[in-house]
């Protein structure tokens, strides 16, 4: 299999097969341990185009991060597995791609923010080598060359004095202006697509929005495919435009975002939606759904949501329920909307 060549696939894969920027196709991911089979990932499929914004939410463990980590390829394994899927780009099935292949695409075509970008920038190089270590690996430019390209891709991120700061290290910045450079970092080789992971992870308020505005302006500019992972509605209201719900990993929900807001399918989505603070509701006790997510070791038979699920009936212990198609009442179509549960009409509709 030849590797996508960048100039090719803009033009020529997408248009030529109609193929999404990228499809997740049925993926499963397990983790096989001494305890056990961990089953991280059962049955995942998505897709985003070029220019849009998938945002897949969930609590801690539901698989968000896994499955990107699958996508990147960077997925540990042993004592990781991916028994089952596909992972389309532009077409073409990555997890068929010999590992040069996918090294070629990783960084350049699919970049990917991660959640903690003091852990995640090395502390002993200056943030301008890091940045420029892009350019010399990826495109042989030379050191001078590479940190003058560093000082525009901070000035890009609106990092205030770029010039002056391009040696400081990741300490010497404030978390936002961290994270401005891990955004930097994976803006730098103009990729297709970019997965950010919990991009505002313990970033104040005022910071995180700013944060948010800064990826979706870029975005704009290059036209590029963005997924956003979070657990936080709250931070994906205004950029996203539809939205994936994770639960011990399956997707139990999908819908355009605002449809979603509006009207939830499902029980989880619902009570994590009533989980937000309103103003209107000042003084009373916040909502919270009551247990844990299932260890991935023992995931109950039926939905796995079905323990902690107020709805919850004899047909939700026994079968797994698939993820179809939600309609209106009177059958008329609500365009990309699916819920995995047995009952979802009761909870969009009643």
């Amino acid at each position: 299999m030849t590797t996508i060549d960048k100039k090719t696939s803009a033009s020529g894969a997408t248009s030529a097969t109609g193929a999404p920027l990228l499809e997740v196709r049925d993926l499963h991911v397990e983790f096989h341990t001494r305890d056990g089979v961990a089953k991280a990932i059962n049955g995942v499929s998505y897709s985003v185009e070029a220019g849009e914004t998938l945002a897949v939410l969930g609590e801690s463990g539901s698989g968000k991060s896994v499955t990107a980590q699958a996508i990147m390829g960077i997925l540990d394994m042993p004592p990781g597995r991916i028994p089952k899927g596909e992972i389309l780009f532009h077409g073409e099935d990555m997890l068929t791609m010999s590992a040069e292949e996918r090294r070629k695409i990783r960084g350049r075509r699919i970049a990917m923010i991660f959640q903690d970008a003091l852990s995640a920038l090395n502390p002993v190089l200056s943030v301008g080598y890091q940045l420029g270590e892009m350019y010399r690996v990826h495109l042989g430019l030379s050191r001078k060359e590479a940190k003058a390209r560093a000082i525009e891709l901070m000035d890009r991120v609106k990092i205030p004095a770029a010039a002056a700061r391009v040696n400081d290290y990741p300490h010497q910045f404030s978390g936002g202006m961290r994270q401005r450079i891990m955004i930097a970092m994976a803006m730098a080789l103009e990729p297709d697509l970019i997965i950010a992971d919990e991009p505002t992870t313990a970033l104040d308020v005022t910071v995180q929005a700013q944060v948010m505005d800064l990826l979706a302006e870029l975005q704009r500019e290059e036209n590029m495919g963005l997924i956003l992972i979070t657990h936080d509605l709250g931070v994906v209201a205004d950029v996203a435009d539809k939205i994936a719900v994770m639960y011990a990993g399956r997707i139990v929900e999908q819908s355009p975002i605002h449809e979603l807001y509006k009207r939830p399918a499902h029980p989880y989505t619902r009570g994590l939606l009533d989980s937000i603070p309103r103003l209107d509701q000042k003084g009373q006790e916040l909502y919270a759904i009551k247990g844990l997510p299932p260890n991935l070791m023992k995931i109950p038979p039926g939905c796995a949501f079905n323990p902690r699920c107020p709805k919850a009936r004899d047909i939700c212990r026994t079968e797994v329920p698939a993820l179809v198609p939600v309609t209106e009442q009177d059958g008329g179509e609500l365009p990309g909307r699916g819920s995995a549960c047995h009952f979802w009409k009761e909870t969009i509709h009643g």
